[in-house]
């Protein structure tokens, strides 16, 4: 049996926080269509464009925008001013396939696809002060 590995475990924790929604009700289409203009935006922009947008998509994104922040802020300290983020990818879950009763005692499959979404935000006060401290031999 091959064993998958997280790639979001090797990542520095001092500068870099994630968060991931599992099984959202949703296409992964769809909601790529709204982490598409999120990408590499700041916190700030970020829940400003959420809050704007029609889509359908933008909710339960905005929320795990807002949860990962919280985790960041609460955890490890983080200034959400400084927040930016840096990854966030959208995957196909598994699809719910339900049968709808029609007439003549017959049925339609009904296929409801789920996404699981994971965000990764990035300090960047904090990588620029690592940057500075590498290139200078500064310890």
């Amino acid at each position: 049996m091959i064993k998958k590995r997280n790639k979001y475990r090797n990542r520095d924790p001092e500068i870099e926080v994630y968060a991931l929604s599992r099984h959202i009700y949703m296409s992964a289409h769809k909601a790529r269509r709204v982490v598409d203009q999120i990408r590499g935006r700041s916190y700030e922009e970020t829940l400003m464009i959420l809050e704007l947008m029609p889509y359908r998509a933008c909710y339960p994104i905005f929320k795990l925008v807002y949860s990962a922040v919280a985790n960041a802020s609460h955890n490890l300290g983080f200034n959400e001013a400084d927040l930016i983020i840096s990854e966030i990818e959208v995957n196909e879950g598994t699809t719910v396939k339900k049968l709808k009763p029609r007439a003549r005692g017959r049925s339609y499959p009904i296929k409801r696809p789920t996404c699981h979404i994971t965000i990764v935000l990035k300090n960047i006060f904090l990588e620029e002060e690592y940057k500075y401290i590498d290139k200078y031999n500064i310890i």
